[in-house]
């Protein structure tokens, strides 16, 4: 009997011991799933709408001066507040000019839209033609318009937004974007494109990327031209072309600028009015900008009916009288008088400065240069990034051959195109070089692309992500929504294991009042005896 009582007390502790961990484990494991349950429910129901899996879209419509560019972008729903994930799903050049040519018959501008629209509802399911927004954005040649003729601006504008209301999509806006914001979104679209403000980390969350920098954009179009990039903290001026860009919680500070009339359309025709202003009597000019044996001929007021060439027109000015131009594909005078259309004396040889003294800081870092910038580094069969000294050696090889020849060079012939493209190599030289003070060092880290992936590098794609609120100002972190499905599953695995853990704790206590009544039994039979 000695042994029995001596043993008895030591069985009994350990019985404590053994019961009691497995009982804290089971009630940290509950604590923590219901934790769990409870996170999960609050972040799937507080997702500001419900979100359906399939596909949204978006369509804007580029309305630049030589022509409208229609885009239809597209994302998973269940990342719409998220960014990383739209993309490009289909793209339609629109016949014909751009809107700010319907000046004098504003009503006729919307039916130009009308094949690429019909092809936009195809691609588009007719389920969510309700849901898909539509925005216009026109860019320098409705701001020119606008300046020369605001009513006729107002006109081309109302005549768009009332063919868009009898359309089946959510039509949000039609409007005249300024140049700084056409930079700003053209620079937003390139970073956005190449992954430079978000990636995705091995927890799927996006976050920024450690270390990577931002990239320049330059863009290049009928009527304007824009320059951003990323500059230095201190800029040392205070200037409006300074701005603070807040991305995904991430202060930025963007120098952009716009320059009106440099366009590569606009700066021809002010190229194309400095040669006529020696002429007196003579109907034939000569270009040396224009290929060997090309001939042609323009009214005056093709050249100077332009708001850009206006202090350019002559005293005898007569919009229907022709004139002829005769090329002579001479590239060495060509980019002599090319220089001609840019004031670089204004800068005052101050080097934060480009021309016709606009202030500008150093450029820095990388630069993507799209739209008039690479079709004609593309013309030379350039593209991505080359030296300065191929840049040349292709300019000079082209700018000498013969019009005859040139059907040979282009796989795609345009007459149009083609007897230009002398003039605008010899332009974008000058921009570069001359004015925004690249070198034989930094302009290989030009790169000359029209897209990425399948995305065109276009200033649309960063107007759709701003509108439509894609890009979020205050969060640095953005966590993925759950997938309806993955939250089912999620929901049921912890409440699963809290179910589990439940019932455990439940057995432990039954085992444990279980045991207390056999040693108190076993107790009273010892006592007894």
């Amino acid at each position: 009997m000695f042994t029995v009582l001596t043993r008895q007390p030591c069985e009994q502790a350990g019985l404590k011991v053994l019961s009691r961990t497995p009982a804290i484990i089971a009630l940290v494991v509950l604590f923590l799933s219901i934790v769990v349950l409870m996170a999960i429910t609050l972040i799937q129901t507080h997702q500001k709408e419900v979100l359906f899996p399939g596909p949204k879209y978006g369509i804007v419509l580029d309305a630049g001066s030589s022509r409208t560019t229609i885009y239809v972008y597209q994302w998973p729903a269940e990342k719409a507040n998220n960014t990383g994930v739209v993309s490009q799903s289909f793209k339609c050049n629109v016949k014909g000019s751009g809107i700010s040519n319907y000046a004098e018959n504003p009503q006729d501008a919307p039916k130009a839209f009308e094949d690429c629209m019909q092809k936009v509802k195809g691609h588009i399911p007719v389920s969510l033609h309700g849901s898909t927004c539509v925005y216009l954005g026109a860019t320098a040649g409705m701001r020119l318009l606008r300046l020369q003729n605001e009513t006729a601006a107002n006109e081309v504008l109302e005549s768009i937004e009332n063919y868009f209301k009898s359309q089946p999509f959510d039509f949000r806006d039609a409007q005249i974007i300024s140049g700084q914001e056409e930079g700003i979104y053209g620079w937003i679209t390139a970073n956005y494109l190449m992954g430079n403000f978000l990636e995705k980390s091995l927890w799927h969350m996006w976050v920024h990327p450690s270390g990577k920098e931002t990239t320049g954009a330059l863009d290049l179009g009928g009527a304007s031209t824009q320059i951003s990039f990323a500059a230095e903290e201190k800029v040392g001026l205070n200037t409006s072309d300074i701005m603070k860009v807040t991305l995904y919680g991430y202060e930025y500070t963007l120098y952009t600028h716009s320059f009106q009339c440099y366009g590569r359309n606009e700066a021809e025709k002010r190229f194309l009015a400095t040669l006529l202003q020696d002429y007196t009597t003579e109907t034939t000019l000569t270009n040396p900008c224009y290929p060997q044996n090309y001939i042609t001929t323009f009214t005056e007021a093709q050249v100077f009916g332009s708001l850009c060439t206006e202090d350019l027109r002559p005293e005898r000015y007569n919009p229907n009288n022709t004139i002829t131009f005769e090329g002579t594909g001479d590239p060495s005078l060509c980019r002599e008088k090319v220089a001609s259309l840019f004031n670089f004396s204004a800068c005052h040889d101050h080097e934060a400065c480009s021309f016709d003294g606009v202030y500008q800081p150093r450029v820095k870092g990388s630069f993507v240069a799209f739209a008039g910038f690479y079709y004609t580094a593309n013309a030379f069969n350039l593209s991505g990034s080359f030296s300065l000294h191929a840049f040349n050696l292709s300019t000079w090889n082209f700018c000498s051959k013969n019009w005859n020849q040139l059907p040979l060079l282009l796989p795609q012939f345009d007459e149009q195109y083609a007897r230009s493209y002398c003039f605008s190599a010899h332009y974008i030289y000058h921009l570069l070089v001359s004015g925004y003070k690249f070198t034989e060092e930094s302009w290989p880290q030009i790169h000359f692309k029209k897209e990425v992936g399948n995305s065109s590098i276009a200033w649309s794609l960063g107007y759709m992500l701003s509108l439509t609120n894609q890009i979020p100002a205050e969060s640095p972190l953005i966590r993925l929504p759950i997938k309806p499905s993955a939250f089912v599953g999620t929901l049921a695995f912890f409440a699963a294991v809290a179910l589990l853990c439940l019932t455990y704790l439940v057995y432990l206590c039954v085992l444990s009042r279980n045991q207390r009544r056999s040693q108190h039994a076993l107790d009273n039979m010892v006592d007894s005896e």
